[in-house]
């Protein structure tokens, strides 16, 4: 009887433990790993106050001491009583119920006695008696002297030693064991009876495999739970005590377990290799079947409904929305491929991997399924492609000349609307959108006849799958319809162009109009500051007469500006005239561009002609002025030149003249008045023009009175003369 046996029902059932769980689970007898002196293994039985069922501890005991080997049970058992928890007549029932059960394996019998002793006479007595009839030796110790009898190392630290044993663990171990060894020995059977089955049926053909037949555990479980168990047997074996430093010297028992568990391993892993080359089997024979199967699902589709949907579709559409429609109906039809696609995708995935893993005899089938599948999906696949080449090919012809025409009804519609801008700049900006109008037209027309050959070239390419060959379509309706739209294209194009050759020019002569139209306002702009500046900045009058040439020269040559600005703004709006004869503009002249032309020349000139005058009556005042200051100065080598009257008069008149003058308005001939420059600048030149006259009559009065001296001392060299 299993250890398993017992535990099993008490985990599920929560029935009451059998006799021998509840010992193992309370340690009652335990193997600890340790050795006596002579190689046997130690069974310890620790003992307590509560009684204990005879019947409990033989069943123990023989499940136990199944569990050594032979060789290691002729070595004999050192059996420790601990009975330091318990009265004297239950250990020495214990000691009795040894030599029933094993008298033979029994070495010798430590009996670890209490600290308070029991009877000596009794217990010497007894064992004394007893010793021949039992077969092995009682030694009554305490256990502080049981080291006398047994290694330190080979006992657990309640009797002082080093030995570290974990009962609880060791009895999981145990249930692991039985647990793995009662499944793989129930699935080696299982498996073995389906590989001969499989055998069978493979020698005789006739005879389906029965597929049905399962083993009832999983192969892979169970390998894992016996992996797991074999690897903590050994990793026990070869690991040492913790903190000891002193090497653990392994239980027979798991020294045993570990090749029952490795035989049994060892032959789970071959019959599982054999049942899987089986299910291999199974589920290659299955899967070519079903390959077989599909496949001709799939040809007979393809070449059947397939292909007839495809014959009746080649039109390429008069429109940009019948390719749309055209388009539409493919997809239909390429949804429709894409499914039974879907199914060979899967297919020759499937047929791939089983001739990379398939035997000899089903090389030849397997490729020939897969060269036929591959054939017709082909084909299909290559005609749908062309097929939705043309229709994108169309599309996009039939959009670009939907394009083409729309940009040439825009032109169109340009050119045919009346031109009236308002200024140059914006006959430049019409011109420059008509001109990219065009070009966006030539590039639209170049496209579209590239666009229009790809479409034949593909037409002429597209052939038809019927009866196992291919077969020319024929597509001249096709072909027409494209040259009949790019011919059409070509011929507005050219209507356009020659519109727009002649709306160029119109609008090039009218830039030229709005150009002449513009100087000349702008001649107009710049007489009128020339006017501006001769007012405000032509001012001064010379402080001399030399400097008063000079301002005349300059006056004349600012003149001379003026009069080429005059005239070449008459010969713009000359030229506006013209331009407005060529192009028909009978509605258009030159405006009050010329009125506000000859207004702004007659002022200039009547501003010059009285700026000419007063710079001429400053020059006849600064001569007549230094006339008389030079002549009559005594800072001259010779004598002063006397100066006659007239000339002082003359400075006289024309510097009044001249001050009248400054205080005098230019009157324009609209009645217009304007002064020239600020009413300070015409203070500073008449006070100037005074201080000169000044300067003058100081200088006559000082000639004056120079001359009536002379005339005193002629008369008084007179008079002495004659008192004299």
């Amino acid at each position: 009887m299993s250890l398993i046996e017992f535990v099993i029902p008490t985990c599920f059932k929560q029935t009451t433990i059998v006799p021998v769980t509840k010992s193992l689970f309370s340690g009652c007898f335990t193997f600890t790993g340790g050795k006596d002196r002579r190689s046997g293994l130690i069974l310890t039985i620790p003992l307590c106050t509560e009684q204990t069922s005879m019947e409990e501890l033989s069943s123990t005991l023989d499940y136990l001491l199944g569990i050594p080997s032979d060789k290691c049970k002729a070595r004999g058992f050192t059996v420790i009583v601990d009975g330091r928890k318990s009265q004297w007549n239950i250990v020495k029932t214990v000691v009795l119920m040894l030599q029933n059960v094993i008298p033979a394996e029994v070495s010798l019998v430590c009996v670890v006695k209490p600290d308070e002793f029991w009877d000596k006479k009794v217990t010497h007595f007894c064992f004394w008696k007893e010793k021949d009839r039992l077969g092995f030796e009682v030694i009554l110790v305490s256990a502080n002297k049981l080291t006398r009898y047994i290694e330190p190392c080979q006992l657990t630290d309640e009797f002082g030693g080093s030995l570290v044993y974990d009962h609880i663990d060791w009895v999981n171990k145990r249930l692991v064991f039985e647990k793995f060894t009662k499944e793989s020995s129930s699935l080696l059977d299982e498996l073995v009876v389906i590989n001969d089955s499989e055998k069978s049926s493979q020698l005789d053909k006739e005879r389906p495999p029965d597929c049905n037949f399962l083993p009832s555990l999983d192969p892979e479980t169970v390998l894992q739970t016996g992996h797991e168990l074999l690897s903590e047997l050994q990793q026990r074996r070869f690991n040492g005590a913790e903190g000891g430093g002193v090497a653990w010297s392994p239980m027979d028992d798991e020294l045993l377990a570990q090749p029952q568990v490795m035989k049994l391993l060892d032959s789970l892993r071959e019959q599982y290799t054999k049942y899987q080359e089986v299910c291999r089997q199974r589920s290659k024979r299955s899967q070519l079947e079903d390959i077989q199967t599909k496949v001709m699902q799939v040809v007979n589709w393809l070449e059947g409904p397939g292909t007839e949907q495809l014959r009746t579709q080649w039109g390429i559409g008069d429109s940009i929305r019948a390719s749309q429609a055209l388009q539409q109906k493919h997809e239909e039809i390429e949804s429709q491929h894409s499914e039974w696609f879907a199914v060979y995708v899967e297919l020759n995935q499937q047929i791939a991997a089983l001739l990379s893993a398939g035997d000899e005899e089903d090389l030849v089938e397997l490729k020939g399924l897969q060269q036929q599948l591959s054939d017709v999906c082909y084909r299909q696949a290559s005609q749908l492609e062309s097929r939705q080449n043309v229709l994108q090919s169309a599309h996009e012809f039939h959009g670009t000349a939907q394009d083409l025409s729309q940009q040439l009804d825009g032109l169109l519609g340009m050119l045919c609307a009346d031109v009236a801008p308002a200024d140059g700049a914006a006959i430049q900006q019409t011109l420059k959108h008509l001109e990219e109008k065009l070009k966006s037209v030539e590039g639209a027309l170049v496209g579209l006849r590239e666009k229009g050959q790809v479409l034949m070239d593909q037409m002429s390419n597209q052939t038809s799958w019927s009866y196992g060959k291919d077969v020319p379509i024929d597509n001249k309706d096709n072909v027409d319809h494209i040259q009949g739209v790019m011919e059409d294209m070509q011929l507005r194009k050219q209507r356009c162009e020659d519109m727009v050759d002649v709306r160029r020019l119109k609008m090039l002569q009218m830039v030229q109009l709005f150009k002449c139209e513009e100087d000349a306002s702008q001649a107009v702009e710049w007489l009128g500051e020339l006017l501006d500046a001769l007012l405000k900045t032509h001012i001064r009058l010379g402080d001399d007469s030399q400097e008063t040439k000079v301002l005349l020269e300059k006056h004349k040559k600012f003149v001379d500006v003026a009069q080429s600005t005059y005239d070449y703004g008459r010969q713009l709006l000359q030229a506006t005239v013209v331009l407005c004869q060529s192009l028909r503009c009978s509605t258009r002249s030159s405006g009050d561009t010329l009125p506000r032309l000859n207004r702004v020349w007659k002022q200039f000139t009547v501003t010059t002609e009285e700026r000419v005058h007063r710079l001429e009556m400053a020059c006849s005042f600064h001569t007549a002025a230094e006339k008389v200051l030079v002549q009559a100065s005594p800072d001259q080598g010779d004598l002063p030149v006397e100066v006659e009257q007239e000339t002082y008069e003359e400075v006289e008149t024309v510097g009044k003249a001249l001050l009248d003058r400054l205080t005098v308005p230019v009157i324009f001939p609209d009645g217009s008045e304007q002064y020239f420059g600020s009413p300070g600048d015409m203070a500073s030149s008449a006070e100037h023009i005074r201080d000169k006259m000044k300067l003058v009559e100081d200088r006559k009065l000082t000639l004056h009175e120079e001359d009536e001296e002379d005339e005193d001392i002629e008369t008084g060299k007179d008079t002495s003369d004659l008192r004299r």
